[in-house]
């Protein structure tokens, strides 16, 4: 689906954002480990987590919805042998987590994904699951991946990224190894898993940039789970750089691990406030709002990456609107997510008029410059480029097309509707 975008002259108005996609994974996966029936309010309606969300039933769980984001799951005594192979979409969230978990069952399966997941490194999370006693088999260090279930024993590992998947799936391959699972990252990733996990009763516990686990028996908690920051990002980013803008955002994740976009904007200068903080279900939560604002350049990098990874497309486009350079480093990682997002989004710049130059590791942004659009940007199958070029489409001089917008619907399905709520020209 072609997606065409033109200019605005304002965003003004109050919105609620979706419900974190990160949280809902954990939400739906580590039901399936808990002694009873559990609650989840506020579930994503994003594709990837509902491709968790039918593997949890696969191996056993009742998956029951009281409202369209509201359920309950019934947990299996134990967990069932998939009678086929789990189907994971594009989710790398739903692979990669479910592996630390199959790993160490007393059965087999086999995860699979979808062509572009198929394509994305799985060697971050076979090697440590495989230092503890697991046994994968795989494409070349890619989907699909056979897991022969087996006894695992508890590990140091010092992972050489920060990754909160790669975490999350060592830790849950510690709740059934025998002794302590101990990960250490070079810089803190998200620590949802840890705070769930905490909250639903595991011998954990965390220091710095170290988490410990043992063996655990998830107790059943109600969980009710915070607005997506990552989703609340493109809005922040059309407020700070639309004319005329005002926009609160109620009830977004303020998770400290998460709010790498807030920090850069205020390092730049943005017009933004946040008020009515609060916790639930072991996550803090607020509402944000931002106005227009004039922005200068910053250098972007070190244990901030880890904190915005997934903003880092918007975050360009933020940046061709600041004065000055802004500097964006140790991002390699971004190469491996659905497309090679520094190479696409530094291609996708150029072609709208941004000064803008590839290095190995992220980009530099040469700004202020205005977008000149008329042309046509190609998504890559990649949700969040779409997102974020429709954010520059509403700046540019010339409509953009974006081309393949329907993969917004797989993180984000409200995303557009939202936009036209604030949009002054609706």
């Amino acid at each position: 689906m072609d997606k065409i975008v033109g200019k605005t002259e304002g965003l003004t108005g109050e919105i609620v954002i979706p419900s974190d996609k990160s949280i809902s994974h954990r939400a739906a996966i580590f039901s399936l480990l808990c002694d009873s029936p559990l609650k989840i309010k506020n579930f994503s309606k994003g594709e990837d987590c509902h491709s968790s969300l039918r593997i949890v039933q696969q191996l056993g769980a009742k998956v029951e919805f009281l409202s369209e984001q509201d359920l309950i799951i019934t947990p299996p005594k134990f967990l069932q042998s998939p009678k086929e192979d789990l189907y994971c979409g594009n989710s790398g969230t739903t692979m990669r987590l479910m592996s630390g978990i199959l790993a160490g069952q007393n059965f087999d399966s086999v995860l699979t994904g979808d062509e572009s997941l198929s394509k994305r490194p799985m060697k971050r999370v076979i090697t440590p699951l495989s230092q503890m006693g697991g046994k994968i088999e795989s494409n070349d260090f890619k989907a699909p991946l056979k897991i022969y279930g087996q006894k695992l024993k508890g590990i140091t590992y010092n992972s050489p990224l920060a990754s909160a998947q790669v975490k999350s799936c060592i830790l849950l391959g510690g709740l059934f190894a025998e002794g302590e699972t101990i990960v250490t990252e070079p810089y803190l990733s998200r620590n949802h898993s840890e705070l769930m996990l905490k909250y639903l009763g595991a011998d954990i516990s965390a220091q710095k940039t170290t988490v410990k686990i043992k063996p655990s028996k998830l107790k059943s908690k109600d969980i009710e789970i915070a607005g997506d920051i990552s989703s609340a990002a493109f809005f922040l980013v059309a407020g700070a750089i639309t004319p005329n803008s005002k926009i609160k955002i109620k009830n977004s994740g303020l998770n400290p691990t998460r709010t790498g976009i807030i920090e850069v904007l205020k390092q730049m200068g943005a017009d933004l406030k946040i008020e009515n903080e609060k916790c639930i279900s072991g996550e803090k939560i607020g509402d944000i709002t931002i106005s227009t604002s004039h922005l200068k350049g910053v250098t972007i990098k070190g244990e901030l990456i880890p904190k915005l990874i997934d903003e880092i497309p918007v975050i360009a486009v933020l940046a061709t609107q600041a004065e000055g350079k802004t500097i964006i480093k140790n991002a390699q990682d971004l190469r491996n997510k659905e497309s090679d997002r520094i190479k696409v989004v530094v291609n996708a710049l150029k072609s709208i008029g941004a000064d803008v130059e590839e290095t190995p590791d992220g980009m530099i942004i040469n700004g202020k410059t205005p977008l000149k659009g008329g042309v046509e940007i190609e998504s890559f199958h990649d949700h969040r480029i779409a997102m974020s070029f429709y954010i520059a489409g509403m700046i540019c001089q010339n409509p953009i097309t974006i081309k393949g917008f329907e993969w917004v619907n797989i993180s984000f399905p409200e995303f557009e509707n939202l936009m036209k709520i604030l949009n002054v020209y609706k």
